[in-house]
């Protein structure tokens, strides 16, 4: 994998995890669940996050161990089960705490591995 697609990846990550943000914010558990919009677009959004996150070579994620790559890599096909208490918990714990998280440590490597970040031949 190039660094342009490790640069790609990383992009389509903190974009999909902050319009998740967006979308989330000011909900709690059980209007996230009710609302039957936001929930679709939070979904696809999380799918999009997790494809990426996969995607991404072990050796541009060793270089960002704080990153939960287990944690995206465990909710990926968890995202496409039926409908149910377990896609529900699934949605909410990555909402809740594995998107800021991934976000949080978005913006340290951005600081401290620019490189990583910057789109370069």
């Amino acid at each position: 994998m190039t660094p342009i697609i490790t640069t790609a990846l990383l992009g389509l990550i903190e974009q999909a995890g902050t319009a998740i943000s967006i979308l989330i914010e000011g909900l709690e558990r059980d209007e996230l669940l009710r609302s039957r919009l936001t929930r679709i677009e939070v979904l696809r959004q999380l799918k999009t996050l997790a494809d990426s996150a996969w995607q991404v070579e072990p050796g541009a994620r060793s270089e960002m161990p704080e990153l939960d790559w287990s944690g995206w890599d465990a909710m990926r096909p968890r995202f496409c089960g039926p409908p149910g208490e377990a896609l529900d918990d699934a949605l909410w714990f990555a909402c809740e705490a594995l998107v800021p998280a991934t976000l949080l440590w978005l913006r340290v490597y951005q600081q401290s591995q620019p490189e990583l970040f910057r789109m370069a031949s």
